[in-house]
C-alpha cells in the first residue's frame, strides 16, 4: 500500500506516524497481520481523530485500505477509501502527492471489488495528479501503471496492459538500488508473464516468470506474498506448457505463503486453491498427448504492491462502441461525456464535484444484459444525475431543465422514448435527489439499519439488485455511492437466515417433491417444483458469493444471464451450478411431459427422470461442499434441509433464528 507523504497535523499532540508505520511493518514481518493489523490500525485511527491529527488519520485510512484489500474485505476497502478521499478534500490537499496516493489506493480497492468504471475514473485522476506532482522516477508512478495494467487486463485489453507494465518496469529499473533483488520488479515480471500468456506469447511469458522467481530468490523474499504471486505466475506458464505436476507443486508453495501471511479466508487463497484442484484434476484426466487448459489467474500480492495482472474472462472485454454493438451503459457514458460533463463544467462548476453521475435502477441496460432486441422500449441516450437534498433544492429544477435541453440523439440513437411505466415520478434518467431516487426503487431512502432485520426481509433480492446494479461514472464526494453501498451491505444475520430458507426450499422442492410428483405422474406439479428448486439454488449462489462482492440475483428474466456472468468471474463460488441448473431445466421438459409425440424421440420420460433427479442431487452436493469450505457446516449430509441448523448457528438474532 502506498503511503501519503507531506501531510502535517494541524494541531498539537500529533500521532508519531513513523513509529506507527514501523509498528505496522513489524506486525506484518512477524506474519501476524491477519489477527493484529486491524486492531492496531483502528486504535491509531481513534487516537488520530481524538487529537484532530488529520495527517495521521489519512495515513491510517490508507493503511487500512491496504489491509482490508489483502483480506478480500472489499466493502470495508471501498468504505475506508471514500472516507480517505473525503478527508483529503476537507484538508484542502487536492492536487498534492498525498491526494494522488490516496486516489491510487482507493482506485485499487475499487478495482479489487470489481467496480472497474469507478476505479478507472480515479486512476485517471490519479495519473494527472501524479504526473503533476511526482518525479518521473517516482516508484509510486510505477505502482499506478502496474495497477492500471491489472484493470486493463480485467477488461480484456492485454495489449494496453503490456504498455502500462513496460512503463512501470522502466521506472522501477531506473529507480532501484538493486534491480536484481527488487521485489516490485519481480512482481512486474510476473504481471508481464500473465499478460504474455493472454497474448499467446508463451516463450516471453516463461522468460518473465522465471525472471520474477530469480529476483525474489536473490532478495531472499521466499516468505513474502509477492513470492506467492511469482509462484502462481510460473504455475500458469507450466499449465500452458503441459507440465501439470510442476504447476501443482508451485501452487502448493504459493498456498502455504498466502496462508502464512493472510490466512485462508481470502480471494487469493480461494483462487489459488481452486487452481491447484483444477490442475490436479487435469493431471488425473489428461492423456500425455493432450494440452491442458490454462488455470484461472491467481496471486497473493500484499498491500505494499500491485496484485498480478491477469487476462479476464472473454465476457469482460469492453464491447465495441460501434452503433450496432453499443450497450445502454456504453451509450449512457458516451452521452454523459459528450454533453453532460461539459454542461456541468460550464454552468455548475461549483456543484460539479458533488454531483454523482451514472446509470442505476430498473431496465436491462442497467444490468448490462441489453441487446438489439432491448431497443424497442426505454432505450436511448440518457443518464442519471444524483444530488444531495440541499443541492437538489438549490439547483435541481434548473439542472433538470438544462438536462432536458441537451441534444436528444447520439451515435444514431435517440431520442429516448420511455414507456408509460418509466415516466413521471418513475422516470429512469435525469436529475434526482439521492433519497428520492432510492425511495422510488426500493421504498426506502437509505438501506435499513442492521438491527432492523424485518425491514431487510421486506426487500426482495430483485429489488436490491435494481438498487445496486449499473455503473457510477463519477462520484467525487461519494454521497450517492455510500447510500448505494448501504444496500449492498446485507447484515450477516439476514444473509444466513436467507441462506437457511433457500436450503429448505431447495430440499423441499428439488430433493423431495420433484421425484414424488414424477412418481405420481403429475408432470405439471413436478415442473413447478423444478422451477422452485432452480430459483432457490440460484439465490443461494449469489448469497454464498456475497452481495457486497457480486450483487444480488435479479428478477426472473435475467437470472440465468446473471448466473452465467457470475460463473465466469475469477474465484466465483459454485461456478458449475449455472450449467447444472440449465441441465435440470432441459431434462425436466422430458421428465415431466416426455413420451411419444412430445419431441423427445418417443423414449418416454424414464431416462430423463433419472437424470434430472441425479443432477439435482449433484447440485445439492456441490452446495454442501461449499458450506463446508466456508465453515458453515461440519456435516456432509447432502439433504439440504439437514444443513439448516448448522447454518443457523451463525445467526445471533433469536428472532431470525425462529423464522
Amino acid at each position: 500500500m502506498d503511503r501519503p507523504e507531506g501531510v502535517r497535523a494541524p494541531s498539537g499532540d500529533p500521532v508519531d506516524v513513523p513509529t506507527l508505520l514501523r509498528g505496522l511493518d513489524a506486525i506484518f514481518a512477524a506474519h501476524q497481520g491477519p489477527t493484529q493489523a486491524e486492531p492496531y490500525l483502528l486504535d491509531h485511527l481513534e487516537r488520530a481523530r481524538a487529537v484532530a491529527d488529520a495527517g495521521a488519520e489519512l495515513t491510517v485510512l490508507n493503511e487500512l485500505m491496504g489491509f482490508y484489500r489483502s483480506q478480500s474485505r472489499h466493502e470495508d476497502t471501498v468504505r475506508i477509501g471514500r472516507q480517505a478521499l473525503a478527508l483529503a478534500q476537507q484538508m484542502g490537499i487536492v492536487g498534492s502527492e498525498a491526494y494522488a496516493t490516496t486516489l491510487i489506493n482507493t482506485a485499487t480497492g475499487l478495482r479489487a471489488a470489481g467496480r472497474h468504471d469507478e476505479a478507472l475514473d480515479l486512476y485517471r485522476q490519479a495519473l494527472a495528479a501524479s504526473e503533476a506532482t511526482m518525479r518521473a522516477d517516482d516508484r509510486r508512478l510505477a505502482a499506478l501503471h502496474n495497477n492500471l495494467s491489472v484493470l486493463l487486463s480485467d477488461q480484456g485489453d492485454a495489449a494496453g496492459a503490456e504498455r502500462e507494465l513496460r512503463a512501470a518496469l522502466a521506472i522501477l529499473e531506473a529507480s532501484s538500488v538493486d534491480p536484481g533483488a527488487d521485489l516490485d520488479i519481480a512482481s512486474t515480471h510476473t504481471n508481464l508473464a500473465l499478460v504474455h500468456l493472454a497474448l499467446g506469447r508463451d516463450d516471453d511469458a516463461a522468460a518473465h516468470a522465471q525472471r520474477s522467481l530469480d529476483i525474489a530468490a536473490a532478495g531472499a523474499h521466499e516468505h513474502d506474498p509477492h513470492y506467492a504471486s511469482a509462484l502462481a505466475g510460473q504455475a500458469q506458464v507450466c499449465v500452458r506448457l503441459g507440465r501439470l505436476a510442476d504447476a501443482a507443486g508451485l501452487y502448493r508453495q504459493a498456498l502455504a505463503i498466502i496462508a502464512e501471511c493472510y490466512g485462508t479466508d481470502t480471494d487469493q487463497y480461494a483462487v489459488t486453491a481452486a487452481n491447484l484442484a483444477e490442475v490436479e484434476a487435469q493431471a488425473a484426466a489428461t492423456s500425455g498427448d493432450s494440452r491442458p487448459t490454462a488455470a484461472r489467474p491467481a496471486g497473493g500480492a500484499p498491500p505494499a504492491g500491485p496484485p498480478p495482472a491477469s487476462p479476464g474472462p472473454a465476457s469482460s472485454a469492453p464491447a465495441s462502441t460501434a452503433p450496432a454493438d453499443i450497450t445502454g451503459l456504453e451509450l449512457a457514458r458516451a452521452f454523459w461525456e459528450t454533453y453532460g460533463q461539459p454542461l456541468l463544467e460550464q454552468r455548475y462548476p461549483s456543484y460539479r464535484p458533488r454531483i454523482a453521475v451514472g446509470l442505476v435502477g430498473h431496465g436491462s441496460e442497467c444490468y448490462g444484459f441489453d441487446d438489439a432486441l432491448s431497443r424497442d422500449h426505454d432505450f436511448g441516450p440518457g443518464f442519471c444525475l444524483w444530488l444531495s437534498a440541499a443541492d437538489h433544492a438549490a439547483i435541481g429544477a434548473a439542472l433538470q431543465a438544462d438536462y432536458d435541453a441537451l441534444p436528444q440523439d447520439l451515435l444514431g440513437f435517440g431520442p429516448r422514448v420511455p414507456t408509460p411505466r418509466a415516466r413521471g415520478e418513475h422516470r429512469r434518467v435525469g436529475v434526482f435527489e439521492i433519497g428520492d431516487f432510492y425511495e422510488q426503487v426500493t421504498g426506502y431512502r437509505q438501506a435499513p439499519a442492521a438491527d432492523h432485520p424485518h425491514e431487510w426481509l421486506l426487500l426482495d433480492e430483485a429489488t436490491l439488485a435494481a438498487a445496486t446494479n449499473g455503473e457510477v461514472f463519477v462520484d467525487g464526494y461519494g454521497e450517492f455511492s455510500a447510500v448505494r453501498d448501504g444496500f449492498r451491505r446485507m447484515p450477516p444475520d439476514v444473509r444466513w437466515a436467507l441462506v437457511s430458507r433457500r436450503l429448505g426450499m431447495a430440499a423441499q422442492a428439488g430433493q423431495y417433491n420433484v421425484p414424488r410428483m414424477l412418481d405420481r405422474g403429475d408432470g405439471a406439479a413436478a415442473w413447478l417444483a423444478v422451477a422452485q428448486f432452480t430459483q432457490a439454488v440460484a439465490s443461494l449462489v449469489f448469497l454464498l458469493n456475497g452481495p457486497g462482492s457480486v450483487g444480488y440475483l435479479p428478477y426472473y428474466k435475467w437470472q440465468f444471464a446473471a448466473l452465467r456472468r457470475l460463473s465466469a468471474r475469477r474465484a466465483s463460488r459454485l461456478p458449475q451450478v449455472a450449467d447444472e441448473l440449465e441441465q435440470v431445466l432441459r431434462l425436466a421438459s422430458a421428465a415431466c411431459f416426455g413420451g411419444a409425440g412430445f419431441g423427445e424421440g418417443g423414449a418416454g420420460s424414464a431416462p430423463a427422470r433419472a437424470r434430472v433427479v441425479e443432477t439435482i442431487e449433484r447440485v445439492c452436493a456441490q452446495v454442501v461442499d461449499e458450506l463446508r469450505a466456508r465453515g458453515l457446516t461440519t456435516s456432509d449430509d447432502t439433504f439440504l434441509e439437514h444443513q439448516r441448523p448448522q447454518v443457523e448457528r451463525r445467526i445471533a438474532d433469536p428472532w431470525l433464528r425462529s423464522l
